[in-house]
């Protein structure tokens, strides 16, 4: 299988890293300027497009990064369902790889790279072939397929250019990007609501408008999304702050002497945001194919309606925005929450193992550096047993957290989406870590030669 993929690899441009070490305002540069071309390039509407034409996944647009209506329809989607795909492969031992070696490593990213490119070419198809995106007519059924390619196409680089000379990943970036836009445009806008006219669209203007002319506002539509905001933001950022500290010392015969040099954090939240990411694109892929089966005449899946599903598992998979649905559809709502938090633990789990932050990675990373926990001897076993105390169980309870928690702001009809205020969150306080920890190093050169960059 590697010997008939790696040419083709060769053949797919490739954004190569940079050969020095950059500098806090390179990166930054790099990061500003990516996020300035992705906002530009969302607003590259699609040539061809029926005005009529309904976005399907308006629930999940926060989480695909993508805008409607514009060359980057598809968002961040096909990145994420090539990376579901190798997980699944690589965590149920289908491909053998070994990802703290440096060739089997580049051959994972090459395939999700190759992986990404062909869900590009195929959910866009999908989306055009099935109504989803209906074309004006059907001579613009190629060329609308070929503008949502280019713009999944470009956003696959984006991300690369990204995680290559910038902070963060692109697709953090983007979904934050996204949201932030939203929760922006969705609480301020002062300009008139078609469903309302004179009404400002804007929740809070809206809302004071509302009160000033005397008229009776609806507090679950204007307050209630703005108050799950706040409380979703305070109990992200506080759950980030909560972690296990492992001791740690030098141990004897390493240039940097013997005694205590900290702690080893773990962190509640230990496998990231990601699993939320994951899960939600999964979700979004059942949705891609139950107009797929119902295109064909065989729903399976469930019936879609004016881009939305209206029965069987689709349905059962929509997100609940509402409170009201837990008295008028409680088996959708439970049928939900367990499936979101179980694939949540589930892909939790699968990116620690893939990602190398499983208890055998850790420990030999932390032997390697001469380290050693007080009271134990300096051996990888004795490391991997410390920290499989704490891995496995801070995996499953944070995948399981984060999976019940934007369950619950996506109930609440949280502003920009509880999923994806909950992402944006996590996204913001990580890249804010990692800025600030560049920004600490180029003001103290001494502490980047002792952590060995």
């Amino acid at each position: 299988m590697r010997e008939k993929l790696e040419p083709i690899f060769s053949v797919i441009p490739e954004v190569k890293r940079p050969e020095y070490r950059q500098t806090f305002k390179e990166k930054l540069k790099w990061t500003g300027t990516i996020l300035i071309l992705y906002f530009f390039l969302g607003q590259i509407p699609l040539y061809g497009l029926s005005p009529t034409a309904v976005d399907q996944f308006a629930q999940l647009r926060a989480v695909i990064a993508g805008n409607f209506g514009s060359i980057l329809t598809l968002g961040i989607g096909p990145i994420v369902s090539a990376s579901i795909i190798l997980q699944l492969l690589v965590g149920g031992k289908l491909l053998k790889l070994d990802l703290s070696r440096h060739e089997d490593k580049a051959f994972f990213q090459g395939t999700q790279k190759l992986l990404a490119i062909i869900f590009t070419v195929f959910e866009a198809a999908i989306l055009v072939l099935t109504g989803a995106l209906a074309p004006l007519s059907s001579t613009f059924i190629g060329i609308l397929i070929l503008q949502m390619t280019i713009g999944g196409i470009l956003i696959i680089f984006l991300d690369e250019v990204v995680s290559k000379w910038g902070f963060g990943s692109g697709v953090g970036l983007f979904i934050a990007a996204g949201v932030s836009q939203e929760i922006m445009v969705g609480a301020f806008n002062p300009l008139p609501s078609p469903a309302q006219p004179g009404v400002p669209a804007g929740r809070i203007p809206g809302f004071l408008y509302l009160l000033a002319t005397g008229q009776s506002p609806d507090f679950q539509y204007y307050i209630i999304p703005i108050l799950a905001l706040i409380l979703v933001f305070l109990i992200v950022v506080y759950a980030e702050s909560m972690r296990v500290e492992i001791p740690l010392t030098m141990g004897g015969g390493k240039r940097w002497g013997r005694g205590p040099i900290g702690k080893y954090p773990l962190r509640f939240v230990y496998a990231s945001n990601m699993p939320v990411i994951l899960t939600s694109a999964l979700l979004l892929n059942v949705q891609l194919m139950a107009n797929v089966f119902q295109k064909i005449g065989h729903p399976i899946l469930g019936e879609v309606s004016r881009g939305q599903a209206i029965s069987g598992l689709a349905y059962l998979l929509t997100p609940p925005r509402s409170i009201d649905i837990i008295y008028l559809d409680p088996l959708k709502v439970v049928f939900y929450a367990i499936v979101f938090i179980g694939f949540s633990v589930l892909f939790a789990w699968l990116w620690i193992e893939i990602s190398g932050l499983g208890p055998r990675e850790v420990a030999k990373q932390l032997y390697q550096m001469g380290l050693q926990v007080p009271g134990f001897r300096s051996t990888k076993k004795q490391f991997e047993r410390i920290l499989k105390r704490y891995i496995p169980p801070l995996t499953i309870l944070g995948g399981a957290f984060v999976g019940f928690l934007a369950f619950i702001a996506d109930l609440t009809g949280a502003l920009g989406g509880g999923t994806g205020v909950l992402l944006t969150v996590g996204i913001v306080y990580r890249l804010y870590e990692e800025i600030a920890q560049e920004q600490l190093m180029d003001m103290h050169p001494m502490l980047r030669r002792f952590l060995g960059e």
